[in-house]
């Protein structure tokens, strides 16, 4: 079995407390081929920063299954910009758009088809609703919690469940949906 990996936050905070000297870190997030996320982070002056300020960057998409090898380049517009709070202010998270070299939204890219439909019936005030779910697995690839060679009892108890031996891991979560909050 690997050992686990372990992170040493204490290391890596006299570094997230560095003078960046005018400079920010803009993390370029996108969708891949695949529905996973991928992201490249880039060096920019410091100011505040909207979608339409940013520059448009490219990357590799047949590594990521977005383009074929003989032309590959996939390009990244900027679509939205939020705080980065991993990275902490000024640093900013940029969610952007694949698009083709030739102008055309790549074929992965669902956001585009999804932002026609919403503006052509923005009058009508369209309402849904998004859940989050996740998984946080151990360096066994067992979800936490589980135990050792079976499964958990019925979600009866541990949905929207409270208190010891009904959440794990809640301080990921309450950081998770903090930071999700940041915008």
């Amino acid at each position: 079995m690997a050992a686990p990996i372990t992170s040493r936050t204490e290391t890596l905070q006299k570094f997230l407390k560095l003078d960046q000297k005018g400079m920010i870190m803009a993390e370029y997030v996108w969708v891949d081929a695949d529905g996973g996320t991928r992201s490249k982070s880039r060096t920019l002056p410091e100011k505040d920063y909207t979608p339409e300020d940013l520059p448009v960057w490219n990357f590799d998409g047949s590594s990521t299954n977005q383009a074929p090898g003989e032309n590959s380049d996939v390009y990244l517009r900027p679509c939205a910009v939020y705080p980065d709070p991993f990275r902490g202010s000024p640093n900013i998270i940029v969610l952007a758009e694949c698009w083709n070299a030739d102008g055309t939204p790549n074929k992965f890219n669902f956001r585009h088809d999804c932002v026609k439909v919403m503006d052509q019936y923005a009058d009508d005030e369209p309402w849904f609703g998004l859940e989050q779910e996740y998984t946080l697995l151990g360096s066994d690839d067992r979800p936490y919690g589980w135990p050792a060679g079976g499964f958990p009892a019925p979600q009866g108890e541990y949905y929207c469940g409270v208190g010891t031996g009904k959440v794990v891991q809640r301080d990921i979560v309450e950081a998770h949906y903090k930071a999700c909050l940041c915008k």
